[in-house]
Formats: C-alpha cells, sequence, structure tokens
C-alpha cells in the first residue's frame, strides 16, 4: 500500500443516494467537480448501471463508488477490477470479508487494471450502534471493532478505511498520515442527523484526521448545493 498518499483535491464527497439517474444527474448539473467528488452507492447502481458512472467520469468527477463488495475472494477481486475499468477514483469492500478477500482485491487492482482505483474498507456502518453488533452476534463497542478491522484492512494492503468520525484520532495516531479515513456521518452545524448515530462536523472531522467527508442530505436537499460547499469549503480553510 502506498503509505505516502496525499490528500489532494476536494475532501467532500457527496453522497448521490437517489432512486433514479435522471433525479441524480438534474443535482449534479449543479455541482462542480473542483468543489466535491461524487459517491455511487447500490441504489442507484442497481437503477442506473455502468453507463451513469461513467457519464460522471466523463464530466469530470471523481467517483466513489460505494458498493461495499463482501463475498468470496475470487468474486470480489473481479467486481473490483470491472469497478476499476469504469474509472471510478475509490472503491470499497467490506473489512469483515477477511483478509484473503482484502488481500485478492488488492492484487486485482494493482496487477490487472489500466486504472488503479483506491481501495477502501468498510469497517462499521455508522448506523450501528452496539445492540445492532450484538444483535448480530458482534460483542464489544463499535470502536473495538472499528480498530480491530482498521488493522486488518491495513495488514492487507489497502489505501484505508471507511469509518465514524468518531474513530479517526485514535486511528490517525495508529496508522499515521498515509492512511486513508472515509467518514460518511458528517453533519454541518445545525443540520439534522437522520439515521445517522455517530456524526461530526465536517472542521471536527477535518481536525480530528478524516481525510475525506462524505454528506449526502445537507447537500442533496440544499436549495443551492454549491453555496452548502463553498461554505464548508471556507470553513475548512479557516
Amino acid at each position: 500500500m502506498n503509505r505516502g498518499q496525499r490528500i489532494l483535491g476536494p475532501r467532500v464527497i457527496v453522497a448521490l443516494d437517489y432512486p433514479s439517474a435522471d433525479r441524480a444527474l438534474a443535482l449534479v448539473s449543479r455541482l462542480d467537480p473542483s468543489l466535491c467528488r461524487v459517491k455511487v452507492g447500490k441504489e442507484l447502481f442497481t437503477r442506473a448501471g455502468p453507463v451513469l458512472v461513467r457519464h460522471l467520469v466523463d464530466a469530470g468527477f471523481d467517483v466513489f463508488l460505494d458498493l461495499k463488495f463482501h463475498d468470496i475472494p475470487n468474486t470480489v477481486a473481479q467486481a473490483c477490477r470491472a469497478a476499476a475499468d469504469l474509472g471510478v477514483w475509490m472503491i470499497n469492500v467490506h473489512a469483515l470479508g477477511g483478509r484473503r478477500m482484502m488481500e485478492a482485491a488488492r492484487a486485482a487492482l494493482d496487477d490487472g487494471t489500466d486504472h488503479r482505483p483506491l481501495l477502501v474498507a468498510v469497517t462499521v456502518l455508522t448506523s450501528m450502534e452496539g445492540s445492532d453488533l450484538a444483535d448480530v452476534g458482534l460483542h464489544g463497542t463499535p470502536a473495538e471493532h472499528v480498530r480491530s478491522l482498521a488493522k486488518l484492512a491495513g495488514d492487507s494492503g489497502l489505501d484505508g478505511v471507511v469509518c465514524s468520525a468518531r474513530e479517526v484520532a485514535e486511528l490517525r495516531l495508529a496508522h499515521g498520515d498515509g492512511f486513508l479515513l472515509v467518514t460518511p456521518g458528517i453533519r454541518p452545524e445545525g443540520s439534522a442527523h437522520g439515521d445517522q448515530k455517530r456524526v461530526m462536523s465536517p472542521r471536527q472531522a477535518i481536525a480530528a484526521g478524516s481525510s475525506y467527508l462524505v454528506m449526502g442530505r445537507p447537500v442533496t436537499q440544499a436549495d443551492d448545493p454549491v453555496a452548502v460547499l463553498r461554505s464548508i469549503e471556507a470553513d475548512l480553510a479557516v
């Protein structure tokens, strides 16, 4: 893994959590690639597929393909290779898929593609609390599981992890500046938390050590999304 990973370009990744390509593209037409990256998740990809992803890439956006691959190693490796062929900037897998799965994904991107996206692992979903983990037989706190899964991802050669901003400071200390920490659950001061349980403001998250900030409704539901992004950019520059 490249432990010297530098943070270049916009820090905000706008989550295109829409049920159709038309609605996603209506928002994208109002955005500026110099101010944000974009994330395509399961619902939108299932409905709109690779054609939409290629459209976003051709429009100049760095695309985080958020499909959270979790399967046998060979299947995940082939899926990552297919995603790389779309020209995306970042791909993720579930760290709970284990070392062999993550190593296979890394090898597929290093050896079999012309374009090498960043590869990060999901640790614990930001919607999950301790009781949710216990329900599936995982005892201990979310922070404990994040810590062990982040170490496993790093040992498996991944570029970083997706985690709550509340775990960022500890992970940054443990893994150094070159390990990417991608944080959902980011809400500007005064905005609603929705279904995210562990949240921070953009400035708090960056100060704690976040590399990139995933934001959805605070941007996508704003009357002026670009104004929101410019406000965040100004806030982070202070």
